[in-house]
């Protein structure tokens, strides 16, 4: 269910609204580094010339993935390929990358509307059509899970009142406590985001933001924090909403704590149930028949959007 963060805010001021005559394009970041025929798929699933489509294929992948790749997307327009770094699970570096993402999107001569984050072992629950005339009937909403970290997830403090740095492919050891920003409440949620092209260039171009980068790039797991807690402590005025619109099943998963669950069969009601627009994640090793059975409903209208 959507839960509307917009009376947080200083402001209600909606932005980005157009007509609903005219239907909204995407920009997808997809971040890639294993399965290269899962991608393809996903890829497929989700390609209207519309679009607008970057890819980040992680340096650590092999090199044969990054040209297996590369040497599918050639003949799709509105496709580019975002350097590769270096991005290490727990590290800023995985928030570099979206930064990197936005601005590219943003700077290049394409008109686009919303931006979409994903990874190459997602897949959409509802076709593009319906994606678009979701987005279309609801401009100028941003969709990204947001609860205050405090209260809600009071165990995460340690990732953000700690000093982490990222050293050698991994996160140091070597950690101290530090004093959090002062004056700032922090927030947490998830990596996926749905976001207006006003959201992107406000998170890329406002110079309230550079002090949250300057300190979160020594926090522990920064993708499920760094942009709610800046969307929620600036002048942003945009309409957040608390839902990312992706059905994930989180499971322990030893020091982790919580990973996403890899879908089989077994899921297929879960997913087949609610209003998200995406799910993850999928391993065709695991089990490569499920996709194929979502397809059943991808053509579904969306209820109570």
């Amino acid at each position: 269910m959507e839960t509307d963060l917009k009376l947080f805010k200083k402001s209600d001021t909606i932005v980005g609204t157009t007509s609903p005559e005219k239907t909204i394009n995407i920009a997808y970041l997809i971040l890639v580094h294993r399965l290269p025929n899962q991608f393809k798929r996903l890829f497929e699933a989700i390609y209207e010339k519309e679009n607008h489509y970057l890819i980040h294929i992680d340096k650590k992948a092999e090199q044969e993935l990054g040209a297996e790749v590369e040497s599918f997307l050639k003949d799709y327009p509105n496709v580019y390929i975002l350097k590769s770094e270096n991005v290490i699970w727990g590290g800023y570096s995985m928030v570099q990358a979206e930064l990197d993402g936005m601005n590219f999107l943003l700077n290049i001569d394409a008109k686009w509307d919303y931006f979409i984050n994903l990874s190459g072992q997602d897949y959409p629950l509802k076709s593009q059509k319906i994606i678009r005339k979701f987005l279309t009937e609801n401009n100028g909403k941003n969709y990204i899970k947001i609860a205050d970290q405090k209260d809600v997830r009071p165990e995460t403090m340690n990732r953000i009142e700690n000093y982490f740095d990222e050293v050698d492919d991994k996160i140091s050891p070597l950690t101290y406590k530090r004093e959090f920003m002062k004056d700032i409440t922090p927030y947490i949620g998830g990596q996926w985001m749905i976001l207006t092209r006003d959201c992107a260039s406000f998170i890329c171009n406002s110079t309230e933001v550079k002090k949250f980068e300057n300190y979160y790039k020594n926090t522990l797991i920064a993708d499920e924090s760094f942009f709610q807690t800046v969307l929620m402590n600036t002048k942003f005025a945009g309409q957040l909403v608390n839902d990312d619109k992706r059905a994930i099943i989180w499971i322990p998963d030893g020091d982790i704590k919580l990973r996403p669950k890899t879908f089989t069969l077994d899921d297929l009601d879960f997913l087949n149930s609610g209003n998200n627009l995406f799910a993850r994640k999928f391993d065709d090793n695991v089990d490569a028949e499920i996709i194929n059975q979502i397809k059943i409903n991808y053509n579904i209208t969306l209820v109570n959007s």
